[in-house]
């Protein structure tokens, strides 16, 4: 799956910084309203999700400098593993591409994660800098599954770490490729 930093870019010029708040204790459910697109995305009820037809699913949290971009795209990669993925990663064109629109951003981590229904490709990293003025740190994942290829980038304030990570790992680890889904990790 050939994936680019641009979609994620955008999160990230849309991302403002707010105050941080306490984790919550409830979630929403969101399922694809395409059955040939299926997928469950889990996440704090206070974090709102915005769509249009056929484009990205975006949750935002009210309090806490945190964004996340579910994309579902059709995918003709029947080979497609986390694995292969995370071999045939290159680093260099993925800090070109997301060093255009954060300034000085570096991968920190890269590996295989699991979502609730498949492994997927996971990388992060952090910038120095962003057109909101603070470092940001992105965390992009990618799977493959049923002809379908699903992207999730999680954008937040580096300086907000403490509160955004929880709910970036919630959200990733109760992601599911298939319709009606329910939570499986603890927040």
């Amino acid at each position: 799956m050939n994936l680019k930093p641009a979609m994620g870019c955008l999160a990230a010029i849309t991302l403002f910084c707010m105050p941080v708040a306490a984790q919550e204790q409830t979630v929403n459910i969101t399922g694809s309203p395409l059955p040939d697109q299926p997928y469950t995305l889990i996440y704090p009820a206070p974090m709102l999700a915005t769509a249009q037809a056929g484009g990205p699913l975006t949750i935002n949290h009210p309090d806490i400098p945190l964004q996340c971009i579910l994309t579902v795209v059709p995918a003709d990669d029947a080979g497609w593993t986390a694995e292969g993925a995370l071999a045939a990663l290159d680093d260099a064109a993925v800090t070109q591409g997301w060093s255009a629109t954060l300034p000085g951003f570096a991968l920190t981590n890269k590996a295989v994660t699991q979502y609730q229904s498949n492994p997927a490709l996971m990388y992060e990293g952090t910038s120095t800098d962003s057109p909101q003025g603070v470092p940001l740190t992105v965390v992009h994942t990618e799977t493959v599954a049923d002809g379908n290829g699903y992207t999730i980038d999680c954008i937040y304030a580096t300086e907000a770490a403490a509160n955004a990570r929880p709910i970036v790992d919630y959200v990733l680890a109760n992601f599911s490729t298939q319709q009606d889904a329910e939570p499986i990790a603890a927040q």
